[in-house]
């Protein structure tokens, strides 16, 4: 049984984002923590280093873990950009070096993991891509993101997700950038569909 979802917001946004506010809404009544990473709780505007990250989403899921009672595979974690990817390194056992071409601890053995507008490389380098994990997320996982998403085109997606070992559920906005702009009540359906059928 799902006990609760953990949620992180991209590189320039806190979690107060609307989008995440808007995916606690429609999960209701399930328990959602909405996370700042640690630069954000500081002021800062500027990311840390990937490895301050991905300990930052171990920390927070087993803080949420402590307070709902439940082991790391009761819990879906995700979130959007950066705080997905993050979520998506932890998953893999990944600790975010990107020197590390094998996973370096542990894979995070959650229930599921959902990434919103994926930041498959930066915008126009294609070549700089953020795969090197994806072999080795092993849970279930959904992937949203816009079809003019300038971080991954539908195809550069969709080619690249076919080196999960466990098929992810893809979803494409139509029209949408990568802010996803106004479509945060039907990211948050999707989100609460996928969520719902991983605890049927």
């Amino acid at each position: 049984m799902i006990r609760g979802v953990v949620m992180f917001p991209g590189a320039g946004s806190s979690a107060d984002h609307a989008s995440l506010v808007a995916i606690e809404s429609v999960l209701s009544p399930l328990a959602v923590a909405r996370v700042d990473f640690l630069y954000r709780r500081a002021g800062k505007k500027l990311p840390d280093r990937a490895p301050v990250l991905v300990r930052a989403v171990r920390d927070a899921v087993a803080d949420a873990c402590q307070r709902w009672s439940c082991a790391p595979s009761d819990v879906v974690i995700g979130g959007r950009s950066m705080g997905g990817r993050m979520c998506s390194l932890a998953v893999a056992g990944f600790d975010g070096d990107d020197r590390n071409a094998q996973p370096a601890a542990e894979p995070l053995a959650v229930a599921g993991l959902v990434c919103i507008a994926y930041p498959l490389h930066p915008p126009k380098q294609p070549m700089k891509l953020r795969t090197a994990h994806l072999p080795h997320v092993a849970a279930p996982s959904l992937f949203v993101s816009g079809t003019r998403d300038e971080f991954a085109s539908t195809d550069e997606l969709t080619s690249h997700l076919a080196v999960m070992p466990r098929a992810p559920e893809v979803h494409f906005v139509d029209g949408a950038r990568h802010d996803l702009r106004g479509k945060d009540d039907a990211v948050a359906r999707l989100v609460a569909e996928w969520v719902r059928g991983l605890r049927a």
